[in-house]
């Protein structure tokens, strides 16, 4: 059979067959409706222009019987199905051999996309080789910047990144920003004359060569798309505008970018919260290494204490001090807050208090220059603090102290367990400037133990911390371990208020700051 179409091999190799399923000689051929001569016939092959199906005997007179009208149709659209198939896939071998190189172009992608989280390390190479298989000289990559509402460029080629301007998220003659907005493909064939400019009417006219601008979009499993960047193809290699296919292509390359973009902010997201974490978990360290060890009084005293924090970095903080004359100064504070703000308070009076310690002549003066020392810190962060302040004269048995609003002081008898409240003398620090004065008391040496806690204890809700019948921890039972340990070091008592805490609460993470001092003088 001259000049047949290609695709035809199958066909042949299945005719053999056919002729004998048909008792009859089966040929291809391309001719007119006219008849052949002799006693063959042709059957039109559906499907195809120009190919018959004869048949019949060849030189003998008449057909095979079994070689009916009925039969003839029925082989010639077998016929046509096998070369349709074929013919199928030839295109889709045809136009996946034009399409290789955009589908190596995705796989490349997602390779690139699959080994790096941070997206400024792959724009770069992403922009380079999408240019170069949709044939544009320009590109950018531009991503929202949230807080700001701006559109910011992470990648341009065929410019340098510093000349490209931040473009607001609602800019009318931005043709990126209304890409953004709209979500939806813009592109322009300046050689159309009907194609409308779509810069603004007036004063911004977009003039450049042919472009595509196709918005960047990421959308969560179940969720509606949102927008999250744009890229920009502009000036292509040879004049034409971009095609069908390239928009189609560039959507397909936008919808992977979009969602590296999004697991990048994750991951920039997740490694910034780590980093918070690092940096709190430091904080922490250093704030209660602003604490001094009880050691810091040698053999002076027997005393314990103990601070633990309601977040990485509290409010509540204690001072001891050793001063002339063979005194001890012992401080107890608690900022009306905790956290960062808190911290910062507390690290400003554990800096200035040993210094107006150690200068001034009275706990009240002593109290009067850290409010002094606090003032514009207290005024910006509108908060105050409570302040117990005294100065104990082992030898003497006398104590002198200030307080400054501080609820939970008290000096217990290791004669009797009896406690007495160290009454405040003025108000708390910044909440109201008050002088003061000085209260002292006096006792046996080696009969007084004198215990000092923040609202963190007093307070402390039983029941896990939801307050379940349970109430509150209170003052009296913090006084009855001293009271009935009264006669045990000072360490005993303070790891048997704290044991009893933790059971109360149920082990439940403190609401507020604690802190606990003990002092047997």
């Amino acid at each position: 059979m001259p000049d047949a179409p290609s695709g035809l091999t199958r066909v042949e190799r299945l005719l053999p067959l056919l002729e004998r399923l048909a008792g009859t000689r089966l040929r291809l051929r391309q001719a007119s409706e006219a008849t052949p001569e002799g006693s063959a016939r042709l059957e039109p092959i559906p499907e195809t222009d120009g190919l018959w199906l004869e048949i019949g005997n060849g030189g003998r007179k008449s057909p095979t019987p079994g070689a009916g009208p009925g039969v003839g149709r029925e082989l010639a659209e077998i016929v046509g199905s096998v070369l349709a198939a074929e013919r199928d896939a030839a295109q889709v071998a045809a136009e996946l051999s034009e399409r290789y190189e955009e589908i190596d172009l995705i796989y490349t992608i997602s390779e690139i996309l699959g080994h790096t989280i941070r997206l400024d390390e792959a724009a770069d190479r992403i922009l380079r080789e999408v240019s170069t298989v949709v044939g544009a000289r320009r590109a950018t990559l531009l991503v929202h910047d949230a807080e700001q509402q701006m559109l910011r460029i992470v990648a341009a080629r065929g410019m340098d990144v510093q000349d490209v301007e931040p473009i607001e998220v609602d800019d009318a003659c931005s043709v990126a920003a209304r890409v953004f907005r709209e979500m939806r493909i813009v592109s322009y064939d300046p050689t159309d004359p009907t194609a409308p400019n779509p810069g603004c009417p007036e004063g911004r006219n977009y003039r450049g060569q042919a472009f595509l601008s196709v918005p960047v979009l990421y959308a969560a499993p179940g969720a509606r798309g949102k927008p999250i960047g744009v890229i920009n193809l502009t000036d292509r290699v040879g004049g034409d505008a971009f095609t069908a296919g390239d928009r189609k292509l560039v959507a397909a390359i936008a919808n992977q970018i979009g969602a590296a973009i999004e697991n990048a902010r994750l991951v920039a997201r997740d490694l910034g919260q780590q980093r918070v974490l690092r940096e709190l978990e430091l904080a922490r360290d250093l704030q209660l290494k602003l604490l001094p060890s009880p050691g810091v009084l040698g053999s002076r005293v027997d005393v314990a204490a103990r601070c633990r924090q309601a977040e990485s970095v509290g409010g509540d903080f204690y001072n001891l001090l050793n001063l002339r004359a063979d005194r001890i100064g012992v401080m107890i504070g608690d900022v009306t807050s905790h956290g960062f703000s808190a911290a910062l308070i507390m690290a400003l009076v554990m800096a200035a208090s040993g210094i107006h310690a150690e200068s001034a002549e009275t706990p009240t003066e002593v109290l009067h220059r850290l409010e002094e020392s606090l003032a514009d810190e207290l005024a910006s962060t509108e908060m105050f603090l409570t302040v117990f302040y005294a100065v104990v004269d082992p030898k003497g048995g006398r104590i002198t102290f200030a307080n400054a609003g501080h609820p939970h002081a008290f000096l217990v008898s290791t004669r009797t367990g009896e406690a007495v409240r160290l009454e405040a003398t003025r108000p708390p620090l910044g909440l109201a400037t008050a002088p003061g004065a000085d209260a002292v008391l006096t006792w046996a040496r080696r009969e007084a133990i004198i215990c000092l806690f923040t609202d963190g204890v007093a307070e402390a809700l039983g029941g896990g911390g939801g307050g379940g019948g349970a109430g509150r921890f209170g003052e009296e039972r913090v006084l009855g371990h001293v009271a009935r340990l009264k006669d045990r070091p000072a360490r005993e008592i303070l790891e048997s208020v704290h044991a009893d805490l933790a059971g109360f609460t149920g082990g439940a993470p403190p609401a507020d700051d604690r802190t606990v001092v003990i002092l047997k003088v």
